[in-house]
């Protein structure tokens, strides 16, 4: 395992909007892509240079498989370059970040991209027994944003508690 210092070379982010906003018709591919790009083009770095791209996501419905091998490849990262997606709700930006450290230090790679991507707004609605067929009575509708991103599965609580519990 390497001592040899750690450190970030480019940072960017998309402007932070609003639910129904400006960024309705990006979705968290369009985001990822942006920061993607940006982000390398901030750290002069090749775009094949990096050994994997890593990218939370918390709410990929409707995206298509592996959104952040999406988003790479839209930011131009060549498809030689590996991708990962990560999906551990309010921190999968923040883990995305830390499994790249890890394996720079585990000398897997020299140089990683790594960050976050979402749109709240691009969330879809499902339908949970659609493909079954809905029979008789009332059917369902989950809100994705809602039931995967913020709702707890354990107890129902809302995640802007857990916030407000951890301050």
């Amino acid at each position: 395992m390497s001592d040899t210092t750690i450190v970030i070379v480019g940072a960017k982010r998309t402007p932070i909007g609003s639910f129904q906003g400006q960024f309705t018709h990006c979705s968290s591919i369009d985001l990822g892509a942006a920061a993607i790009a940006a982000a390398v083009e901030q750290a002069r770095i090749g775009k094949d240079e990096a050994g994997e791209v890593i990218m939370g996501c918390v709410l990929p419905a409707a995206l298509g498989q592996a959104p952040a091998r999406q988003a790479a490849l839209k930011a131009g990262i060549p498809v030689s370059v590996g991708a990962l997606t990560v999906n551990k709700v309010c921190g999968s930006g923040m883990k995305s970040v830390m499994l790249a450290h890890d394996l720079i230090r585990a000398e897997s790679a020299a140089t990683m991209i790594a960050g976050g991507m979402e749109s709240m707004t691009g969330a879809p609605y499902m339908l949970p027994k659609a493909r079954g067929g809905m029979r008789m009575g009332h059917g369902e509708v989950l809100d994705h944003m809602f039931f995967d991103g913020l709702q707890s599965p354990y107890d129902g609580l809302m995640m802007g508690m857990f916030g407000e519990q951890c301050a």
